[in-house]
């Protein structure tokens, strides 16, 4: 595994991280032993980057990583999230009405305390604020975040789905290492203006979702996908963008055959030769495609292939949204 490293912090982090939401969250139904193998194989093939959040199942997946995580907690690099909260504290996807999202410091004060209790650790490697509370100030949040720094609660902050903006802000309060936003093929919003304002501070990427959520794997079997899984309420996985999908899995997959590779393997490899300060989160929860990502931090492409993907990418471009309209309000503020 090679490593990169975060932000100005000096940290090596595995070239590839391991997003565990899927794990007890939002991906069809859980299976904990095959989890538990997934980390501890993610442990022994070098990757020491694990990210998960407090939304997850209400808490239950920094729960599951705990198993693995305090046995082995020199050897890995914790994040968690913070914000989204539950009404009646019944857990539910970020665009469910019975989520909202909560900025506040007398929250995360609140909310940090409860990610340590479950992750069963005394410090949190890398602490983000999920998203950008419209209604309070970023300078605000990003104080009381700096606070658990200071109370040795937190080593590093971050963000997630923050505006050029909102980062400059942020950074001014605080250093902030990470930046974590959704950034793959199909989604390259952070290209135009937000990539250039990391990279100018000093802060690393951290894309999560680089395999699209598994379209290029599922685009053709969106119908089998368990009700559970939040993918089949996705307008990019719906009626109006399907058929745009389709053909554009269709194509990539064929590239990628042609190299011996999978369509998502193409895709997490395209990712990570977007720069050295870019450290994908692929998530998964089944060691077959964890292994699968791993082989992708091997892949290279010549000029013609990167070419061949943009060519691709430009003949299917009513790809939809990469979320509802309510979660996107939350994006980019």
């Amino acid at each position: 595994m090679n490593y990169k490293t975060l932000g100005k912090t000096g940290e090596q982090l595995s070239a590839i991280g391991l997003g565990c939401m899927g794990m007890s969250f939002a991906y069809g139904q859980a299976d904990e032993q095959e989890s538990i193998r997934t980390l501890h194989k993610a442990l022994d093939s070098g990757i020491n980057f694990w990210d998960t959040a407090d939304m997850y199942a209400n808490g239950k997946n920094e729960e599951l990583i705990s198993k693995v995580l305090v046995p082995n907690r020199d050897k890995i690099f914790i994040a968690t999230k913070f914000g989204f909260r539950f009404k009646n504290n019944e857990a539910g996807p970020s665009n469910s009405a019975n989520t909202y999202f909560d900025g506040s410091p007398e929250w995360i004060k609140q909310a940090v305390d409860n990610s340590l209790q479950r992750l069963k650790i005394d410090t949190i490697d890398l602490y983000y604020a999920h998203r950008i509370d419209p209604n309070v100030p970023v300078e605000e949040t990003v104080g009381a975040m700096a606070e658990l720094v200071k109370a040795g609660k937190v080593r590093y902050l971050g963000l997630s789905e923050a505006s050029a903006e909102s980062i400059r802000k942020a950074n001014a309060i605080h250093p902030i290492a990470a930046l974590q936003s959704e950034y793959s093929l199909l989604t390259r919003d952070v290209e135009e203006s937000i990539l250039p304002v990391v990279r100018e501070l000093g802060i690393s990427l951290v894309p999560y979702s680089p395999l699209a959520r598994g379209l290029f794997n599922n685009i053709n079997e969106v119908q089998q996908l368990e009700d559970s899984d939040f993918r089949k309420s996705l307008p990019r996985y719906q009626e109006a963008y399907l058929e745009n999908n389709k053909n554009l899995a269709k194509e990539l997959n064929g590239l990628a055959a042609s190299k011996d590779i999978t369509g998502s393997q193409l895709a997490l490899a395209w990712v990570l030769t977007q720069g050295d300060d870019i450290i994908p989160i692929p998530g998964t929860k089944r060691v077959k495609y964890l292994e699968q990502n791993i082989e992708a931090a091997a892949v290279t492409f010549t000029e013609t292939e990167k070419n061949q993907i943009e060519e691709i990418i430009k003949k299917y471009p009513n790809t939809g949204p990469r979320y509802s309209e309510g979660s996107m309000k939350l994006v980019n503020n």
